[in-house]
């Protein structure tokens, strides 16, 4: 017979869970959402993990990087920085991005380090 993941009654501790939806509403979800979302592209991911490798890139620069077109990585750059994931400074003619804050570093620089504690895991137990 089967093991079957899911709980058979409805509610364990009516505290916790009080307690977690209380924190739940006051939050907000959809926003951050949308920074997952965000970044759950592979393009965009590309930059930001560029970005935190630089200090700031030029667009041109960025679009070399990921190879894609210059518009296309100016589109994908005007997504994040809608999001508040990355700023920009305009000299001259060159547009420069960079990570909005430390706070974007770091949550892309853990989901990196938790896919390679993942994939550690992974290949050990397939030995």
């Amino acid at each position: 017979m089967k093991e079957q993941d899911v709980c058979e009654i409805t509610c364990v501790d009516s505290e916790k869970t009080t307690h977690v939806k209380q924190h739940l509403q006051n939050r907000n979800i959809v926003q951050v959402t949308k920074i997952f979302k965000a970044l759950a592209d592979e393009t965009r991911m590309r930059i930001a993990y560029a970005l935190t490798l630089e200090d700031e890139l030029c667009v041109c620069d960025v679009a070399y990087i990921v190879g894609a077109t210059t518009a296309t990585a100016s589109h994908h750059l005007r997504h994040l920085k809608g999001l508040g994931l990355a700023k920009y400074r305009k000299e001259g003619k060159l547009v420069y991005y960079s990570l909005d804050d430390d706070h974007v570093k770091q949550l892309i620089h853990i989901a990196f380090a938790h896919q390679e504690e993942v994939a550690g895991r992974v290949s050990t137990a397939a030995k």
